[in-house]
């Protein structure tokens, strides 16, 4: 018999559960239909593999309710775990019963895309649903959510259990346990959800953005269960351009992992032990002939990242015991070149070790934040490069024809180095705005009757570069010219392109910043008003090359902000215009400008001296931001679109 000791280690407040309710009630009654309740439980062995028990019972409020639950789906990577449907049964509305055969559910390879590892997916048809009706399922799981080391244990020596068929279940940090689970929903309202595991080892967890009720109590077979329960959980409400659902919403996160630093040093020696970076004398041969000549150690670091995020594809397949936690082998990802994030990295440490660096490979999240429990959040592999006695992180997965070691759409992000003294979770700092510039120039002469001649210029550098690059890197160079007259007729449909002339071959993009002049003629660009007055729109603003404005998309609509919210990097966009008029006009000027730590905006427009000349310099410093940063950004980007949509009368003097 259990003994039934619970300790009470966090609660609601009635206030907040009032409140939740009503808002629950609400939000039930316009749902198609309510997750009564999501349960998933969990009994971890002591070498970390685990048993997990998920249940679910669905009420359905509507026709469209009972179209999205007639089938039921559940993901699985059968590398390291097994699911299958255990029960199923709908309760009418009228109270009669349907129980599902289980043993006909579908077991089906997930659907895939660049990343071909097994994914397989349980499917069970329901079939019929009406409103009124509950619907049960439950689901049984062995194993665990990450992948596998292969044969072989977290010390990397042969282990004694390997020949058992449960051993793939163990995972690859061997007696460890670690969890990340959602408490939020985007669709229907949950009414209950609960989480419980049940564990030997001391377990650390920590709740994110929320309330929950947190037991624990003592088990008679000596481990401990832990109990999260959550109720009346609504709909999360997004925001415009919000951070990841992680970063924002309730989750839990558990480990029994004691620190970063334990899992950095556990990673240096998988894959030491493994022999990932072992050097092969084809290697070898490339990385000698890579370095020939590099004036310094960055330019060969450069070299050798470049050549290997080029050169090597992003497909991945499985291929057994190399996957999860253990890096491909020197050999494997050299000869194949086709890899994922992991095979590139590997293969760029290797080949700054047979260049004489010290390397390493690290761990990171590209699109979220990794918190302090050391819970295992990470989608992303990249390398690490010892310069000047400090280790400098290289992605060659991000990086493939940018003029970036180390993208800054990745800045502001955590990573875990696997170094051999161990390491605390680190973060990328902010790019420099400037280093990320994009700006456009106009010289043009206009005529009487509206018609425009002039020169565009259009320079841009790091990551505004590489989007508007990327579209001529991967087309075929006879398409080009068709490629930039089709960006260069958002200047005006009817726009004549006269001439275009490249700063270089946009495929030597390591040879300089991206660089764009064309000549080019609009007839009628600017409306003619009846007393010979111009009504005129400024090119710069005109949306060419709209990939290299991505912050232009962002929504200024919400007042506040709740959460953190991003960008794709940090920049800067200057434009400048001057256009010789036809005539003398009345003298004007226009002046804006805000200032902020997180944004700026300084914009001039004057009418003078026979003359229409126009300039601005938009800021914006972060990838990341903070709710509190949302009045310098909304400002800034608000005194840019004024500007851009506000027309110029042109009268005569």
């Amino acid at each position: 018999m259990i003994r039934e000791v619970f300790f009470a280690i966090g609660f609601f407040c009635a206030a907040a559960l009032a409140s939740a309710g009503t808002e629950f009630e609400e939000a039930a009654a316009k749902a198609d239909y309510v997750v009564l309740a999501d349960e998933t439980h969990a009994d971890v062995n002591d070498d970390g593999s685990a048993a997990f028990r998920i249940f679910k019972r669905i009420k359905i409020g509507t026709p469209a309710g009972a179209f999205a639950n007639r089938v039921v789906k559940y993901d699985y990577d059968p590398l390291t775990a097994e699911a299958k449907f255990a029960e199923a049964r709908v309760i009418g509305a009228d109270g009669s019963e349907r129980k599902l055969d289980c043993t006909e559910a579908h077991d089906r390879p997930a659907p895939a895309r660049d990343i071909y590892w097994s994914a397989r997916q349980i499917v069970l048809e329901i079939g019929r649903l009406n409103p009124g009706d509950v619907l049960e399922y439950g689901i049984e799981k062995r194993g665990f959510s990450y992948a596998l080391l292969g044969a072989e244990n977290a010390a990397g020596t042969p282990d004694a259990a390997s020949e058992d068929a449960d051993s793939k279940f163990v995972p690859p940090m061997r007696g460890e346990f670690y969890d990340i689970v959602p408490f939020w929903t985007t669709g229907a309202p949950i009414e209950k959800k609960v989480y419980s595991v049940a564990i030997r080892k001391p377990l650390q967890y920590k709740f994110y953005r929320g309330d929950v009720r947190a037991e624990a109590r003592f088990l008679e077979d000596g481990r401990t269960e832990y109990r999260f329960i959550a109720e009346d959980v609504t709909p999360f409400k997004k925001e415009p351009n919000m951070v990841d659902l992680f970063d924002a919403a309730p989750k839990l996160l558990l480990s029994t992992t004691r620190s970063w630093r334990e899992k950095s040093l556990w990673f240096h020696r998988v894959n030491e032990d493994f022999g990932s970076f072992r050097p092969t004398p084809a290697a070898q041969r490339k990385t000698d002939e890579i370095v020939a000549g590099a004036k310094d150690d960055r330019e060969k670091v450069a070299r050798l990242t470049h050549w290997v995020a080029d050169n090597m594809r992003y497909s991945g397949i499985s291929m057994g015991k190399g996957e999860g936690y253990t890096l491909h082998p020197t050999d494997m990802n050299f000869t194949d070149r086709c890899g994922v994030c992991k095979d590139k990295a590997s293969l760029l440490v290797a080949m700054l070790r047979m260049a004489g660096f010290e390397a390493c490979a690290a761990m990171t999240m590209a699109g979220s934040r990794i918190e302090d429990v050391p819970a295992d959040h990470f989608n992303h592999c990249v390398a690490l490069v010892k310069l000047d006695g400090e280790w400098t992180p290289l992605d060659p997965t991000w990086v493939p024809f940018e003029r970036e070691l180390w993208s800054s759409a990745e800045s502001q992000q955590h990573y875990l180095p696997g170094v051999p003294e161990g390491s605390e979770l680190r973060e990328t700092p902010v790019a420099p705005a400037e280093n990320h510039y994009l700006r456009v120039s106009v010289t043009g002469t206009l005529g009487a009757d509206g018609t425009l001649e002039g020169e565009y210029l259009l320079e841009a550098e790091g990551q505004t570069d590489a989007r508007i690059r990327r579209p001529f890197i991967e087309g075929r160079v006879e398409d080009w010219p068709e490629m930039i007259a089709r960006e260069l007729r958002a200047i005006a449909p009817n726009v004549e392109i006269l001439e275009i002339e490249l700063g270089n071959d946009w495929r030597a993009y390591l040879e300089m910043p991206l660089r764009l002049k064309a000549r080019f003629r609009a007839p009628r660009y600017a409306a003619v008003a009846p007393d010979g007055s111009l009504i005129y729109e400024p090119i710069v603003f005109r949306n060419v090359f709209p990939r290299g404005r991505r912050h232009e998309r962002m929504d200024t609509s919400p007042e506040t902000r709740r959460f953190a919210f991003r960008d794709s990097c940090s920049r800067t966009a200057e434009f400048s215009e001057r256009v010789a008029l036809p005539f003398g006009a009345e003298p004007r000027r226009v002046e804006k400008k805000t200032e902020g730590a997180a944004a700026s905006f300084a914009g001039t427009l004057s009418v003078q001296g026979g003359a229409l000349t126009y300039s601005q310099k938009l800021t914006m410093n972060k990838r990341v931001y903070e709710p509190e940063d949302w009045p310098a950004v909304r400002d800034a980007l608000r005194a840019g679109k004024a500007f851009a949509e506000t027309p110029v009368v042109l009268k005569k003097q």
